[in-house]
């Protein structure tokens, strides 16, 4: 499971429905491809506090999601992040419910009225986000360390687009709003220790923070 399938299942509900947040989802799983490219090495980001991208490779992943980011990217040459992720056509969530539809995580229900309708994803197998929400839970547990690198990046955006306790629930454990984002907070920190790599997932965090507040979504020709 990528980093974006992981917060696809998170942001969306059981009966395949967006939650609470609507279109700022796509912020979200475009940021999260952005840092699963990084770890593929087929893009890298700059010191910035809001990062520029440059495409180191336009080599296929294999995967539809980030190959549809990545030939977006392709004509985004050292656009900020914050830019990127607020681009609509970018939002890889439909390949993203296609390819979890192919395993039997869940199923697709086609949008319908010319796209009046969204498509919704229903759940047909809990495990995979059971499995995510288990390793959130390790992270945020008092000492807990991020099991993965995308962990740590998950939990960044959900902060970012203010849905922590909407996606988090019983996984906040216990914690007050103010302990959750500094817990949050050591956990960015952790991951942003050693590779560039890393810094770079850490730098894609901060661009979703700054995206998720502004109130413009970009068009889909921007």
């Amino acid at each position: 499971m990528t980093t974006c399938e992981d917060l696809f299942l998170l942001l969306t509900n059981d009966k395949g429905s967006v939650e609470g947040w609507g279109t700022r989802r796509g912020f979200g799983l475009v940021a999260a491809a952005v840092a699963d490219l990084v770890l593929a090495e087929r893009i890298t980001l700059d010191d910035a506090k809001d990062p520029r991208a440059h495409v180191l490779s336009t080599e296929p992943t294999g995967d539809p999601a980030l190959d549809h980011v990545l030939d977006g990217l392709t004509g985004k040459e050292g656009k900020k992040l914050s830019s990127i992720v607020q681009t609509r056509r970018l939002d890889p969530g439909e390949q993203i419910g296609a390819a979890l539809a192919a395993r039997g995580v869940l199923r697709v229900e086609p949008k319908r009225l010319a796209g009046l309708v969204p498509a919704k994803y229903p759940t047909l197998d809990p495990g995979p986000e059971q499995v995510v929400r288990s390793r959130l839970r390790t992270a945020l547990a008092p000492g807990g360390r991020a099991v993965l690198p995308g962990d740590g990046t998950i939990l960044a955006i959900v902060q970012g687009l203010d849905a922590t306790r909407a996606v988090l629930g019983e996984d906040a454990l216990g914690l007050s709003k103010r302990e959750l984002k500094a817990r949050i907070g050591e956990i960015a920190a952790q991951s942003a220790e050693g590779t560039a790599v890393a810094k770079a997932v850490q730098a894609v965090n901060t661009a979703i923070m700054v995206a998720a507040i502004i109130p413009v979504v970009t068009s889909a020709g921007s």
